[in-house]
């Protein structure tokens, strides 16, 4: 018989396999464990895993590299799920990419909360210090008669004075005539009719309008001696911290890897906390900034830290703003017939003033009662841009829409871009401009009756304020606002391409953490020049009421 030899005493060329085949088999075996590990339920009612290519921390690694776009295009590729689940080190992250059950999870809010991320998030992007955060995750969810904590006071006032009263009636009217006086300042400073000696100069929209919403919002909350206005360089300042809030967000050295964001944050919060230490907000800031002080005082909150809160209600009222407001005008102005349109129902709404002059008086309601398509192109431009998440903590192991188990301390997220991009729920239009999808009227063409169109898409499809117990309070006074500024500016100005024969409107930068309304992938070069028909020729003296 044959003597039998044991592996090891042959030579590394008589191996059966090569050393390179054995690590490639070890490594593919390590794989499929790893990805067998990443592929297992939980619980048998855990929503369908999706494994990541890479186990363990394939999901992280893309949402790194890929922003925002990264689960909206595994949401979109698996439209058959309406809930999955990506695991991620140490946890669950549950996407859930259908309404209804989005509106389950909102109902859910004393189990699926919020607030308890809100601290965390906060101490990264502000640079909160230790003492503050321990204030702030007090009582996050108090019931019926516990003891409060600073978030529920804050939340608190900060819904019911945004809601529909009369303190949104004051603030909208100072945000509208602080942007009115803003852009007549432009207007006079552009040439009546320009000429080949005096050309107009080409001008970046989104800077444009950030330049105009940033000085005008500092200005109405924090009032004439604002950081912004008495050092216009913390403008940028302002920019460069929101363009690396994702990098804010991942806290690693980020001094270092998120350099000029948290240089923009630190120069910022040091401004707002000279303002607040010479009293500037008692003298001349916003009744809601007076009032936010006064709740983070009354918590025990230190001015430096109150500083650094502050610098959030600046960034909540500068940012969807600007970018909404670009891509209504950029749409309008790309689009000579859509522009007629809304003109002729932002003039139709001007009542004109007694005497001589050519003023007029707008009444705010009038903008989003009065002028359907107005309205219906600022809700596509927030379908479109939005691709935010409705973020949830499970604070305890939940069976959600009695069908789907819900891992305790996992995270759950509506993907609001993954459901703005349904075509299911929007139709096969659904990845192009279309107000038409938010009027109730099909619009009339010449000689045509007005026909009726219903609107079939589930209340909780639309997902650019959020939704449920997080739904945006400030939504109401962004659309006052917004729709003020836009009305401003078409009724004084016509716009042209820079180069070119037509305004071309380019794909949104979805490969960012999308904290907010997306920008553009590039810049949009136009040509401003005042409107010399209509309302607008001889100049606009427009007075904003309720």
């Amino acid at each position: 018989m044959r003597n039998k030899m044991a592996l090891t005493d042959l030579s590394p060329e008589q191996w059966p396999l090569s050393a390179s085949a054995t690590t490639l088999i070890g490594a593919a075996t390590l794989y499929f464990i790893l990805y067998h590990i990443s592929s297992r339920k939980l619980d048998p009612r855990e929503p369908p895993i999706l494994a990541p290519s890479i186990p363990i921390i394939g999901h992280i690694l893309g949402m790194a590299l890929w922003g925002g776009a990264y689960i909206k295009n595994i949401g979109i590729r698996r439209r058959d799920l309406p809930i999955f689940t990506l695991p991620v080190p140490g946890s669950r992250i549950y996407v859930v990419a259908d309404p209804p059950l989005a509106a389950a999870v909102q109902r859910a809010s004393k189990i699926l909360s919020f607030t308890p991320i809100v601290p965390e998030v906060t101490q990264r992007v502000l640079g909160l210090d230790p003492a503050t955060m321990e204030i702030t995750r007090q009582n996050l969810d108090p019931g019926p008669g516990d003891e409060r904590g600073f978030l529920a006071d804050i939340q608190d006032m900060v819904y019911q004075w945004l809601g529909p009263g009369d303190y949104l009636a004051e603030l909208t009217l100072d945000a509208a005539r602080e942007m009115r006086d803003d852009i007549a300042a432009f207007a006079s400073s552009l040439p009546p009719t320009p000429t080949p000696t005096a050309p107009t100069e080409s001008t970046d929209m989104l800077a444009w309008v950030r330049h105009l919403v940033s000085t005008s919002t500092a200005r109405y909350l924090y009032g004439p001696q604002n950081p912004i206005a008495l050092n216009p360089s913390l403008e940028t300042a302002f920019w460069d911290f929101d363009h690396g809030l994702g990098s804010l967000l991942m806290s690693i050295a980020p001094s270092i890897t998120a350099r000029r964001a948290y240089l923009g944050r630190e120069r910022l919060s040091a401004a707002l906390l000279t303002y607040l230490q010479e009293d500037l907000h008692t003298k001349s800031g916003s009744k809601i900034v007076r009032e936010r002080v006064a709740i983070a005082q009354r918590h025990g909150w230190t001015l430096p830290a109150i500083a650094r809160e502050e610098l959030s209600f600046l960034f909540a009222g500068i940012v969807n703003a600007t970018t909404s407001t670009f891509w209504i005008l950029l749409h309008l102005y790309a689009d000579p017939k859509l522009l007629a349109d809304v003109r002729r129902e932002v003039e139709a709404v001007l009542i004109k003033g007694e005497g001589k002059g050519n003023k007029k008086t707008l009444r705010m309601n009038d903008l989003r009662d009065s002028c359907p398509v107005l309205v219906a192109v600022y809700r596509e431009c927030l379908r479109l841009g939005s691709d935010t998440y409705s973020t949830r903590l499970v604070k305890e192991d939940f069976l959600l829409a009695d069908t789907y188990f819900l891992k305790k301390n996992s995270v759950v997220q509506i993907a609001g871009g993954v459901i703005h991009a349904d075509a299911r729920i929007w139709g096969n239009d659904v990845e192009e401009f279309n107000p038409g999808r938010f009027l109730t009227e099909k619009p009339q063409q010449q000689g045509e009756e007005k026909t009726k169109q219903k609107n079939t898409f589930h209340p909780a499809a639309f997902r650019a304020f959020g939704g449920g117990k997080t739904l945006c309070p400030g939504r109401h006074f962004a659309m006052n606002e917004i729709l003020a500024f836009v009305a401003l500016v078409i009724l004084q100005f016509d716009m042209k391409p820079a180069r070119g024969d037509r305004i071309e409107v380019p794909s949104k930068n979805d490969g960012v953490l999308p904290v907010h309304i997306l920008e553009p992938m590039r810049p949009i070069e136009v040509l401003i020049t005042k409107r010399e028909d209509g309302f607008a020729r001889g100049g606009l003296d427009v007075e904003f009421v309720v």
